[in-house]
């Protein structure tokens, strides 16, 4: 197994924005050099164009997770840029909300199709050279909601259960080959594809249920990114970290005369 002292080269899919955008940054302050893949390449390119304006080492790649014709030069586009991939984000993802019995099929596969698929088929390619090398990190950004139902996300949420599962079994079959897999499984934080999908009167209800009594930040969930990544996580495999500002452990708030 090779013995790493700092970050390398980090692949970021959905890099363009929120979660993906969030992570990139942190991990180019941690001296990663960050290919920043989008499906929106204007995104990616803003993204790449902040980092090397920060004084950080970026480039940008389009890239759609669901297109495995695709994914090669993606990923040799970023390798020619700044060599062998050591950490993957897969941060790509698609939420569509719709009542359970009126779900589509069509609905249903789009969001299985960019989630699951597209988390497995990037994963599985960019393991390959992780494995011959003997050194890997991959994060996959899953979900409370594949955690715990929430409604109208029949789709979305068993994508991010399935995302849990996949996890899983990448720890198990390349831990041996000295790549860890692990999840984060984000709370009610605000990125362009929640505020899409969440009212304002949603918004104050689930906050109601979070402890920390606010909504959580990309910038949240790129700390966990920085540590998952990061050398000091080296027998972190496997996990799911959570971070939601407590609401997956909330239960009973009130209890007789007393109220959280």
């Amino acid at each position: 197994m090779t013995n790493r002292t700092t970050y390398g080269t980090a692949f970021i899919t959905g890099g363009g924005s929120g979660i993906g955008r969030a992570s990139a940054l942190r991990l180019a302050q941690s001296g990663a050099q960050v290919a920043v893949s989008d499906l929106n390449i204007d995104a990616a390119r803003a993204v790449a164009h902040e980092i090397k304006t920060a004084g950080g080492e970026a480039t940008a790649v389009a890239l759609d997770v669901t297109d495995a014709q695709g994914l090669p030069a993606a990923v040799s586009d970023a390798e020619d840029q700044f060599g062998p991939i050591d950490i993957l984000v897969n941060s790509a993802g698609l939420i569509l909300v719709e009542p359970l019995l009126e779900f589509s099929q069509a609905s249903w596969r789009q969001v299985m199709e960019v989630n699951v698929t597209g988390t497995f088929q990037v994963s599985q390619y960019v393991a390959q050279g992780m494995a011959h090398r003997g050194y890997g990190r991959i994060i996959n950004i899953s979900s409370i909601s594949g955690l715990r139902a929430g409604v109208g996300r029949v789709a979305y949420g068993t994508s991010k259960a399935a995302i849990l599962g996949l996890t899983r079994q990448f720890a198990l079959e390349l831990g041996p080959r000295g790549v860890t897999t692990n999840a984060i499984a984000p709370g009610v934080v605000e990125t362009p594809m929640t505020l899409n999908a969440y009212s304002e009167e949603t918004w104050s209800r689930v906050l109601d249920m979070v402890p920390a009594r606010r909504r959580g930040q990309p910038e949240d969930i790129a700390e966990a990114v920085a540590y998952l990544a990061s050398p000091a996580a080296s027998y972190v495999n496997g996990e799911v970290l959570t971070v939601d500002g407590g609401y997956m452990a909330t239960g009973m708030t009130q209890t007789g005369n007393l109220e959280a």
